[in-house]
């Protein structure tokens, strides 16, 4: 479990709900069930038809990498990468294959297979950045709704205010019901950039962050397995894999 990501949103959200309370108003004031169904549901389903259900329920399913993030197997990899690179310079690509079975990584599992066959480096160098750049381009969409729901979000939360507006102006001959129609109708504004800025696009921008991270760990791989083709010096692949170590994770 990532405390820090449950910090955040409940900080984000707190922030807004005291300021309320500073403010001298009230926290039942921002709660209305109308502006909520507005925005939500507005946003998923401009989502939906921007993306298609499947992409959608894939980038959803996604959240819980935010909440709860894999374990960082980067100094793992560079063990066993180490431990890979000596086998290879020491007795040969082809005592590698007793180490596939132990791999859990398919990205790694499979450049290691390409290692033992002795594929050319630059072939392997090919069939690996396609498998990278397939890899990405896979997770980019789903990940992608959350970046639209954000851009959705606030315009969907102005027309649920107007909505609201023009149920104001229908009780224009009853003046009591004036100043609370009009806060009613804000509400929404306040939900869609709120949901925007405080749930959507941070979510967004944590997800790319993984798929940045997982491409570099690839790369990094990438890098290992055509060093060990080209017997290179177990020394020259770690100081190769340290620089893909250095960069901010």
């Amino acid at each position: 479990m990532d405390w820090g990501s449950i910090a955040g949103i409940i900080l984000g959200i707190g922030a807004v709900l005291l300021g309320q309370i500073m403010e001298g108003g009230h926290l039942a004031s921002l709660l209305q069930p109308a502006a909520f169904v507005i925005v939500v549901m507005g946003t998923m389903g401009a989502v939906v038809l921007q993306s298609g259900f499947a992409v959608f329920w894939r980038g959803i399913k996604l959240i819980r990498l935010v909440f709860m993030p894999p374990e960082d197997d980067y100094a793992r990899l560079q063990t066993d990468i180490g431990r890979w690179s000596m086998i290879a310079w020491r007795d040969g690509t082809l005592a590698l294959d007793g180490q596939i079975s132990q791999i859990r990584h398919p990205f790694a599992r499979t450049g290691l297979r390409h290692v033992v066959d002795n594929v050319d480096p630059s072939k392997l160098r090919s069939l690996l950045e396609t498998e990278i750049q397939v890899f990405e381009d896979n997770w980019k969409p789903p990940i992608r709704i959350w970046e639209s729901a954000g851009g959705y979000s606030p315009t969907i939360g102005i027309l649920g205010a107007v909505m609201g507006l023009i149920h104001v102006m229908e009780h224009l001959t009853d003046p009591t019901k004036l100043g609370e129609g009009i806060a009613v109708a804000f509400v929404a504004t306040i939900y869609g950039v709120g949901f925007a800025n405080l749930v959507f696009l941070p979510i967004s921008n944590r997800l790319r962050a993984w798929l940045a991270r997982e491409v570099a760990k690839r790369e990094m791989m990438l890098e290992a397995f055509a060093g060990m083709l080209m017997g290179e010096h177990p020394r020259m692949i770690a100081e190769r894999l340290a620089i893909f170590a250095a960069k901010p994770r």
